[in-house]
């Protein structure tokens, strides 16, 4: 049995998902005011973007140094996918 926390695949994935990313619209990776349509959405394409907008938030508000490399190794166990998926889900359920 895999293991989980509070639900997700592990601690990283629900963290990084409860602090950068709940709440946030889908529209946000798909360009301004541009429509969405679920069943066109790639999961892994936007698991990608995901992952980019989460390094990139952590590197932009971050000095360089020690602190920088262990939330960026932190971001190494993140299931983006997992992520993506929920992002899509929450979407359609609304």
């Amino acid at each position: 049995m895999e293991k989980t926390y509070n639900g997700w695949t592990n601690y990283a994935t629900w963290r990084v998902n409860l602090e950068i990313f709940d709440g946030m619209p889908i529209e946000e990776f798909n360009g301004i005011n541009d429509p969405v349509e679920p069943e066109l959405i790639c999961v892994h394409t936007l698991a990608e973007a995901v992952k980019e907008r989460a390094e990139y938030y952590i590197e932009s508000t971050s000095s360089a140094g020690l602190v920088l490399d262990y939330a960026l190794a932190f971001l190494s166990y993140v299931n983006w996918k997992e992520i993506a998926q929920r992002l899509i889900d929450d979407y359609t359920a609304e």
